[in-house]
């Protein structure tokens, strides 16, 4: 029996792994990952990163995708912002900060220490929004800003709220914050509150940047063109400009001065669970135009072709856009893999950006569902088309695509190719291209999903440097108060690794990492959940400016104060409630705007993160209004002045768009001057290269002919030095002197 052993064992491992990685027909819908992600979009000074599953922290890269499990440290006077589509995190300095969760409908954040300051523009009906402090954890209510700062010791927490309302719940207590108050929570056993109302006129540096930084988002004129759920759009306004392009509506065209210029080739790959491989971008616009919507080349110019905004039209089916990791096809054929040849030059991987109507197909197991709404958010596509790949790909296991155009493939310089080490090590592609053949390019086989290969560590951190900069063990590992049940900590990137080779290179599912969730228990072990809360009385309602102790701070919460404000509950529809902060103004949209998704492409169960206003007609036909929900004519204002109005918001959208087109051209004809002077500049540059070749080939020539002549000349002088002298010529007779008479004898 004991011979028998270990065969038994490896037969036992064998079906481990077969019930494991077993391929699925098709995913169940609660299968499918998050559609959407946060972005990492602004750093200055020392930000440091700390992928989920890893022990390292490097530095921040912007337009790095985060999920949960990811952390952030922003040094002593660093800043940092994350986008999250609707919601914004800024960062002050000496901040540690994490996603304990991030789904479609939750957002978990910790703080561990530090600042924060929090903005929600919308609030769905069943979303919710916590942040988790050492001592307490804060519920966003409604839309709105809240700023919340956890002090170095970690067991006092101070939450304001220049607009909006939230609960802060710990020690068995909860505490109502409303708009314009300050509340001020103590201890970690039981909690102590005070809530001041608050001076909105001492704000301080990182709240006027916080609040700069909000203008762009709520005066962005992308935002008309693009849905405001798409990660960056506002980066697009000083980057580029729009421009009507017949079929294909407002396309983005960005200003770029690189010559050749394509888009997914000035950036790297990284693998970021559980959609693998993903494209980030070296340019600071450069997210929206990578995770959503499509590329188009326009004469010779690559534009993007959006995601359409949200409909004004009550009860027109919107579904937020879905987050794609990198909207490319890949070069390659049934047979591909990192390591086979790109066009006969080397091993390596080659892509090309997909073209509008083009069907995405992710690599990571999803459902029918979700390949669907990937594809109806991003683009208009048939669903027949989306329903061919989704059965060739997934059902039948074939990578190709047969009888199938791509537009950009045969697009010259479009396929970008790079070598083996640099995909998998997250080398900037554009300083490790390979050179393909354009024409074989052009008509070599696509395979719609990314390469299967499992990833190397490096591939996880990214781009980053190691980073000098990072929280002590003591606040990183500090204990938290939940509300909410966090999700267990992503298991460690080793074990990963091993799943995604057995799994033959390719992400894992849901539920294959749910197979391999982690052993570790010290994530558990910081967390406590906060007990059932009864509602609490504040101790006073003084008015708090900020750097001033709050009053009665270090008491515990008896005998309310005489002046104590009642604790008010937040409304059932609080969440549909509109954001009232200041900064809550938003661009107008056009309301004769096209809508490319069509209601029978939405999936029903999109609709819970979505208000009451933005479900089509079928979804909301069993929900009764609420009753303080507004009348169309609650402000006595005509619908002809109204309908004014709107003209002149759209004659004058017309006139800016007018101006901005004759402004882009002159741009595009001084940039084509430029190019022709550039051009013109580098043949002359040729012609006087050519000339002095020339001329230093003459001097070459010359030279050698002043050598030969001299040599000849030596060899000549040589000679006549050693010819032998000539005889000297014999004496000549003496003349007869004819003056004399001759001699007689």
């Amino acid at each position: 029996m004991r011979k028998y052993a270990p065969k038994l064992l490896t037969v036992i491992a064998v079906a481990l792994a077969a019930a494991l990685f077993l391929p699925q027909r098709a995913a169940a819908d609660d299968e499918d990952p998050p559609t959407r992600v946060a972005r990492l979009s602004y750093t200055h000074g020392a930000v440091s990163f700390q992928p989920a599953g890893t022990d390292d922290w490097v530095s921040g890269v912007v337009n790095r995708p985060m999920t949960t499990g990811d952390k952030l440290w922003s040094d002593n006077g660093a800043r940092a912002e994350v986008q999250l589509g609707s919601e914004s995190i800024r960062l002050s300095g000496s901040t540690g900060f994490s996603f304990l969760n991030l789904t479609d409908n939750v957002t978990q954040l910790r703080l561990t220490e530090g600042t924060i300051r929090v903005r929600v523009r919308r609030l769905g009906e069943n979303e919710t929004f916590e942040v988790d402090t050492p001592n307490l954890a804060f519920s966003v209510l409604r839309p709105g800003t809240y700023k919340i700062n956890v002090n170095e010791e970690g067991d006092t927490t101070v939450v304001t709220v220049p607009g909006g309302e939230g609960e802060a719940t710990g020690g068995g207590q909860a505490f109502t914050v409303h708009a314009e108050e300050v509340g001020i929570f103590t201890g970690t056993d039981q909690l102590n509150g005070n809530i001041e109302s608050y001076s909105g006129g001492d704000e301080d540096d990182f709240d006027h940047w916080c609040s700069g930084r909000e203008r762009r988002e709520d005066h962005s004129e992308s935002a008309r063109y693009v849905s405001t759920d798409a990660i960056g759009y506002e980066d697009l306004d000083d980057n580029g400009g729009w421009r009507p392009v017949p079929e294909y509506g407002r396309v983005w065209f960005p200003h770029t001065t690189i010559v050749g210029w394509a888009p997914y080739r000035y950036g790297h790959w990284v693998w970021i669970s559980p959609w693998g491989w993903t494209w980030v971008d070296d340019e600071p616009w450069g997210f929206a135009p990578f995770h959503y919507g499509r590329w188009v080349a326009v004469r010779g110019v690559w534009g993007w072709v959006p995601c359409a905004p949200a409909p004004v039209v009550v009860g027109v089916a919107y579904v937020r856009p879905v987050y794609a990791p990198a909207l490319v096809a890949w070069v390659g054929g049934e047979h591909w893999g990192v390591g086979i040849g790109v066009g006969g030059v080397g091993a390596g991987v080659a892509w090309f950006p997909l073209g509008p109507r083009e069907v995405y197909m992710p690599s990571y197991p999803v459902s029918r569902t979700y390949v669907n709404n990937v594809n109806v958010t991003n683009t208009t596509v048939n669903n027949t088309v989306v329903n061919n790949y989704y059965n060739n790909v997934v059902v039948n296991k074939t990578v190709n695509v047969t009888n199938v155009t791509y537009v950009n493939q045969s697009v010259p310089g479009a396929v970008t190719a790079t070598s083996h080490a640099a995909f998998t090590s997250a080398q900037p592609v554009a300083r490790n291209m390979v050179k393909v053949d354009a024409r074989q390019m052009a008509s070599a086989p696509v395979n719609v999903t990314a390469p299967a290969v499992a990833p190397p560590r490096q591939a996880v951190l990214g781009a980053g440097a190691a980073a000098a900069a990072r929280p002590t063990a003591a606040v990183e590992n500090r204990a938290f108060v939940a509300k909410a049940t966090p999700p267990p900590a992503p298991q460690r990137f080793e074990k990963q690794q091993e799943a995604i080779k057995a799994n033959g290179g390719r992400p894992l599912g849901v539920s294959q990492m749910r197979q391999i969730q982690p052993e570790r228990t010290e994530a558990a072990a910081t967390v406590k959940i906060a007990p059932p809360a009864k509602p609490a009385t504040p101790q006073n309602t003084q008015a708090y400016k900020p750097g001033q102790p709050p009053a009665n701070a270090g008491n515990r919460p008896g005998t309310p104060a005489s002046n104590a404000r009642p604790p008010v509950q937040a409304p059932a529809n609080a969440g549909n409630r509109p954001d009232t902060s200041p900064n809550s103004a938003r661009p107008p949209v056009q309301a004769n705007m096209p809508v490319t998704t069509p209601v029978n492409n939405v999936n029903p169960k999109t609709y819970n993160d979505r208000p009451l206003s933005a479900r089509p007609a079928s979804a909301t036909s069993n929900v009764n209004p609420p009753a303080t929900r507004p009348s169309a004519n609650a402000n006595n204002v005509s619908p002809q002045l109204e309908q004014k109005h709107q003209q002149q918001v759209e004659q004058l959208h017309a006139k800016q768009d007018q101006e901005r087109q004759k402004v882009e051209q002159q741009q595009i004809q001084q940039r084509q001057r430029l190019q022709q002077q550039q051009a013109d500049e580098q043949r002359q540059q040729q012609v006087v290269q050519k000339h002095q070749q020339q001329l230093q080939q003459l001097e070459q020539k010359h030279d050698q002919q002043q050598q030969n002549l001299q040599q000849r000349q030596q060899q000549e002088r040589q000679k006549v030095q050693n010819r032998p002298a000539p005889p000297p010529p014999p004496p000549k007779p003496a003349k007869e002197d004819k003056s004399q008479p001759p001699h007689k004898p």
